[in-house]
């Protein structure tokens, strides 16, 4: 089992590399927002780069507020059928479409998240 102590960056690696090379991997950090360190540790032990892991908490954000504005939707619809104590049968069945729509993106979301968490975690 590795200890947390293992992890601890009492070590450094020398490398020589040139200066263009330099300026090129310090462009690179700047752009992406990120150390050199981090660059370097990440892209050999292949993991996903500290910009990218912000770019996906954009995104699952994103998405929980495109959800959270459909749910909403839809609980207006409910309060408009139970107000008016009428839905056409054509209006129910399209509403339920969407309903089923719903579900199923929502389950194939949650199937990304677990995949996105998980290549975060590594």
């Amino acid at each position: 089992m590795i200890d947390k102590k293992d992890f601890n960056k009492k070590s450094s690696v020398k490398i020589r590399i040139s200066i263009i090379q330099k300026e090129k991997w310090k462009k690179v950090c700047l752009e992406k927002q990120i150390s050199l360190t981090s660059l370097i540790i990440n892209s050999v032990e292949n993991r996903m780069m500290d910009d990218e892991r912000r770019k996906v908490l954009t995104f699952i954000e994103k998405q929980d507020n495109i959800f959270g504005k459909i749910e909403t939707n839809i609980n207006q619809v409910a309060k408009i059928a139970n107000g008016q104590k009428f839905i056409s049968e054509s209006k129910l069945s399209s509403f339920s479409d969407k309903l089923s729509e719903i579900i199923i993106l929502k389950k194939e979301q949650n199937e990304i998240f677990t995949r996105i968490y998980a290549e975060l975690s590594r």
